[in-house]
């Protein structure tokens, strides 16, 4: 009998796990989204360092920001073990130097470049045998593919290959602040398993971060808004968002 534990992957995050029933189905692609400052980036870096320390090696492909920037800002964190990045067991890469090495147009991908692209994220996660992944954004490399036709044909191949290995990715997905949209190409949520919205309400002047689970196959799952703070501590922690 299969036991919960090898059908789920948890976030680490407890509140967020028992609003999926104990975690997230194993080898869903879930889309992260929210706008600038919402909170995507930690909860990605989170999510790998949490499963690395359960043994379970990740990669973080960044597009949009250099890899000095990206460990500087979590190195205020308690939940960041800079031990796990030196050891392998969270793979930080950045994915303009593959572009590049790749000798792919900075600016938009062929067809042709995009199942390169697909081919090499492919054979990374299969030759560290990772268990989470991350790319930080699904937006900017969506930008680069230009027609929706090649967006959903990327998602769709880069899920399918990665949940035959069991492996539960996290995508990005940047939109504009105050606007309840899941994607700036309004296709990437309908390829995606799961989609978990950061975003904020306004008490008396004061932005407070929220949470919600939008969706998630696989398993039951509440709806519920939560608040969301993010303290150098325990990073990201949730509370119910009383509606008074």
């Amino acid at each position: 009998m299969v036991s919960k534990e090898e059908e789920f992957c948890s976030t680490g995050i407890k509140e967020l796990d028992i609003q999926m029933g104990g975690g997230i189905p194993l080898g869903s692609t879930v889309l992260v989204v929210g706008s600038s400052g919402s909170g995507k980036t930690t909860l990605c870096m989170q999510f790998l360092i949490n499963g690395a320390k359960r043994g379970e090696r990740g990669v973080f492909f960044t597009i949009t920001e250099p890899l000095f920037k990206l460990t500087k800002n979590f190195e205020g964190f308690e939940f960041y073990d800079k031990k796990l990045i030196e050891s392998g067991m969270v793979n930080l890469i950045d994915l303009r130097i593959i572009s590049e090495r790749l000798g792919l147009d900075a600016e938009k991908y062929t067809v042709e470049d995009a199942g390169a692209l697909l081919d090499i994220l492919k054979d990374i996660a299969e030759e560290l045998n990772v268990k989470r992944l991350v790319i930080d954004s699904i937006t900017a490399l969506c930008y680069r593919l230009q027609t929706k036709e090649m967006i959903r044909d990327f998602i769709f191949k880069l899920g399918t290959s990665l949940a035959a290995m069991k492996c539960t990715t996290f995508l990005t997905s940047e939109v504009p602040p105050r606007t309840f949209r899941y994607s700036q190409y309004e296709i990437e949520e309908f390829i995606a398993d799961g989609i978990i919205f950061l975003g904020d309400v306004d008490r008396r002047g004061d932005l407070i971060r929220t949470l919600q689970l939008i969706k998630m196959r696989g398993t039951a799952h509440s709806r519920t808004k939560f608040a969301m703070s993010i303290s150098s501590k325990r990073g990201i922690e949730l509370t119910p968002l009383l509606k008074s």
